[in-house]
């Protein structure tokens, strides 16, 4: 089984958080870490490992992000990842859920994982929706907040939150796993894996397909040349020199009404 981790570099828990007015797009100039609920996808995926049930070939930890980003891949792979992919691009800057879902799965197809996890959420957008969006592309049944996980041949048998207690599922491999905060206590790092993180073994990825549809998109919608949505501008409608009547009453007028009622 191959397993890929979806990690995210956001602003620290003590930073606060605002809106550039420049470029409309959060703030990241302050201190930055690896977002704290993909630390339990980290580890789910090495209890998964050394659980034994399954054989496990490889742990990967993705990102798509800035250059400052290899420093949460680096603290994905001291966690426990065996190496880690970087999909980093100008052309992707300021991407939407919609955008960068679409990117992590172009990616994650060149990894051809049997698993996919990632935290339910980021401490920054707190959307909720990246983990649908990337088994939408990839073609992959999804689950979010899965509290409980028992990997059997070629399935996962999952527990997750509902709004009124627990559904209990059985999901066939691959497929996309959103775990809650509730699933594990995610474990420190080892002094030994802090020293080798930068030793591991590190991909930049920037898939050409991606580039040149972000190019096209990015000229026509600046500055958020990451989002899929594109803007249209209203043409302002010719105002009439006619004064329009109203086609219908109003509510004093109509028979019966009385005020108040």
């Amino acid at each position: 089984m191959k397993i890929c981790v979806l990690v995210k570099e956001v602003p620290d828990a003590a930073v606060e958080k605002k809106i550039n007015p420049s470029t409309g797009r959060m703030d990241r100039s302050g201190e930055k870490n690896l977002n704290p609920y993909d630390t339990h996808a980290i580890e789910a995926a090495m209890q998964i490992k050394e659980g034994g049930t399954v054989p496990v070939e490889e742990i990967v930890a993705v990102t798509m992000g800035p250059e400052s980003a290899v420093r949460a891949l680096h603290k994905a792979v001291s966690l426990g990842a065996d190496r880690s992919v970087h999909l980093s691009d100008e052309v992707v800057a300021g991407s939407d859920v919609a955008a960068t879902g679409y990117a992590l799965a172009k990616t994650l197809q060149r990894e051809s994982p049997d698993l996919v996890l990632l935290g339910q959420q980021s401490d920054d957008g707190e959307c909720y929706t990246i983990g649908a969006v990337v088994a939408e592309h990839l073609g992959m049944p999804s689950l979010t907040q899965v509290i409980k996980m028992d990997v059997e041949s070629e399935a996962l048998r999952c527990e997750r939150q509902a709004e009124y207690g627990y559904d209990t599922v059985q999901i066939k491999l691959p497929a996309v796993i959103s775990v809650g905060d509730a699933i594990n206590e995610p474990r420190y790092p080892s002094l030994k894996a802090i020293m080798g993180r930068r030793r591991s073994r590190w991909t930049a990825s920037a898939p050409a397909m991606w580039r040149s549809t972000r190019a096209k998109w990015a000229a026509r919608t600046p500055p958020l040349s990451g989002s899929l949505r594109r803007r249209r501008r209203r043409r302002p409608r010719a105002r009439s020199s006619r004064t329009r009547t109203p086609t219908r009453p109003s509510r004093r007028s109509w028979p019966g009404s009385t005020r108040g009622s």
